[in-house]
């Protein structure tokens, strides 16, 4: 074995070819993308690899090579599941043949997401086992044992990594040979393979037996471990990364008793009343729900323990946010009246990180879309409804131009609803989504538009990728995970088979043209489309500067109206930053005495 030092990503990526997955589908989202991207490396013999339309094709895609005995993977983020919850719940019913895994990464913060969401209370809900990884390392073995689990009790199972685990780096022991796993192939059985009420209400029944057994086995497994003295009274239950600040801040503290859950459902009862024998108090370090906590004071109940529980719903862990190692050490710290030390770490020579809000990039092609659509209404009242992506920032001022922002594809569907309620606006209902978003979630709202007789203008921001997630291919791309080239699904063919007699592409940069587009398309009745089309600038590189000239009266109309980061004051002037600017010459078409010119 060779070690690899990678992202925890990585390390899922590699648990998952160790264990000879034969399929793998997913949709990208922050912080899980890096899983398929490094499957994608390795060779692919034996072996299928795709980015999914949405969460829900890919679950779909894995389920039916799960009935036929294949290893399949699933990944997603925490709501990608939502997506993906229909297939899900029904799946949990009818089971597998092949291991399946489901890993959905959840985003405490959060970071880059628009919720809070545990998937812990998502494994409960649809009844199936959820494993909970708190290292990169312990993410590598245990996505391997998660395959033996599904495969055991023919069930899909749930791996639940945490930002900090997805992006943490670590040494992984990789194998020497990566080989694809054998699998007998689908067995027709409409009894076992096709959901009806009668099988469902059966495997129902069969679903909660099967959990105490998968409980009694979790208590054996060595994901779940505690440490320290017998004789201490209190007790500190984690999971997750949380574990780890808490083995850190109690490092000089071996006789204080420290749990881990790594499998929280369903729950290791044996493990858990057996690590609770002799303990009076407990306090629960976890992130998002207080889902351990709620299952300590179950089990307390049940069994009439008489244990204290802390944690997030008695105050004393925050309930939102992400755990740190120093909120960690004050809590545990409080919570067992020790003085816990601070580890020594020099950071007289680490550099000042810049701070600034989240901002389009200089040249970003949605940024002229936005202006040309706000120009073009100036004066008359018009709903902006945004969606999931880069161009949620088109939020920021001075844009400021996302009225709404809910959750993927919802752009499309809300201008509708502000058209019904308003019809007689001035301007019209603007509905504002990427490209890559109009495949996953789009093309139903666009349909519901034209079934339903709509008046709304939607803008598809074209930039030839799936930007914020890290620029992975989609349908309109023409290449796909497997490195085949295959044939560009064309938007514009799509609008038009649904049945919009208004699609026009436009580039956003030409803002003379995009404006006079946009007023065409606000003045027609009917459901209208504006293809947006300007590759992403961090895909297609620029060699243009723009520079200013002596012409300049210092208006501020660049700065004030675009909010490029690229165009700055210094000493009071006007500046363009060479190492920003990309040339596109947005500021110079808005300039009012031509001031601003691109070098050819």
């Amino acid at each position: 074995m060779e070690n690899v030092y990678m992202m925890g990503n990585g390390a899922i990526a590699l648990g998952a070819l160790a264990a000879g997955v034969n399929l793998v589908a997913g949709y990208p989202g922050t912080p899980s993308s890096e899983i398929i991207e490094t499957i994608a490396k390795y060779p692919k013999e034996g072996r299928h690899i795709e980015w999914s339309v949405n969460e829900k094709s890919a679950m779909e895609v894995a389920a039916s090579a799960a009935y036929a005995g294949a290893r399949s993977l699933v990944t997603m983020k925490q709501v990608g599941l939502n997506v993906a919850s229909d297939p899900l719940m029904s799946l949990a019913y009818v089971g597998v043949k092949g291991g399946m895994v489901i890993v959905s990464a959840d985003d405490p913060g959060p970071i880059s997401s628009q919720t809070e969401q545990d998937t812990r209370r998502f494994a409960e809900f649809a009844r199936i086992p959820v494993f909970d990884p708190t290292s990169p390392e312990e993410a590598f073995t245990m996505i391997q044992e998660a395959f033996i689990y599904s495969e055991k009790y023919k069930t899909p199972v749930l791996f639940r990594p945490t930002t900090r685990i997805c992006h943490a780096y670590a040494d992984i022991a990789a194998p020497d040979e990566i080989k694809a796993h054998a699998y007998e192939g689908f067995v027709k059985d409409s009894k076992k393979w096709v959901i009806f009420p009668r099988l469902s209400y059966a495997n129902h029944a069969m679903i909660e037996t099967r959990n105490v057994e998968i409980g009694d086995d979790f208590s054996a497994s060595g994901f779940n471990e505690v440490s320290g003295s017998s004789e201490c009274k209190k007790a500190v239950f984690t999971g997750g990364v949380s574990f780890a600040y808490a083995k850190e801040a109690l490092a000089d503290h071996p006789e204080i008793k420290l749990c881990k859950i790594g499998t929280p459902y369903p729950l290791p009862e044996k493990f858990v009343l057996k690590a609770l024998q002799g303990v009076e108090e407990v306090m629960v370090l976890e992130e998002l729900s207080p889902y351990i906590e709620e299952k300590l004071l179950m089990l307390c109940g049940k069994h009439q323990l008489k244990v204290k529980i802390y944690g997030k719903l008695t105050g004393h862990v925050p309930a939102s946010g992400e755990n740190s190692y120093e909120l960690s050490q004050q809590i545990l710290g409080q919570f067992l009246g020790l003085t816990l030390a601070d580890p020594v770490i020099d950071t007289t020579d680490a550099p000042q990180l810049p701070v600034r809000p989240p901002v389009l990039c200089a040249g970003c092609p949605h940024r002229a879309s936005f202006y040309a659509v706000k120009q073009a209404m100036k004066g008359k009242k018009s709903y902006f409804c945004g969606d999931i992506g880069c161009y949620t920032l088109g939020n920021a001022m001075p844009l400021d131009m996302c009225d709404t922002c809910l959750c993927m594809g919802a752009g499309v569907t809300m201008a509708q609803g502000f058209h019904w309620v308003d019809p007689g606006m001035e301007g019209a209902a603007f509905a504002f989504i990427g490209d890559s978003t109009f495949f996953a979630s789009g093309i139903t709202g666009v349909v519901n538009a034209v079934y339903n007789e709509a008046n709304v203008v939607i803008c598809i921001l074209d930039n030839s990728t799936t930007a914020m997630t890290g620029h992975q291919p989609h349908p309109g791309t023409g290449r796909n995970m497997m490195g085949d080239i295959v044939e560009k699904v064309s938007i514009e063919n799509i609008l038009k088979g649904i049945g919009l007699n208004f699609v026009k592409t436009v580039d956003p940069l030409h803002m003379e043209e995009t404006v006079a587009t946009v007023r065409e398309a606000a003045a027609k009745k009917g459901v209208k489309a504006i293809i947006f089309k300007s590759p992403c600038i961090a895909i297609v590189k620029s060699n243009k500067k723009a520079s200013i000239s002596e012409k300049c009266i210092q208006c501020g109309k660049c700065i004030r109206e675009i909010g490029c980061p690229a165009i700055v004051k210094i000493d009071g002037k006007v500046t363009i930053d060479s190492n920003l600017c990309t040339g596109c010459n947005l500021c110079g078409q808005i300039c009012p005495v031509e001031a601003i010119r691109v070098n050819e």
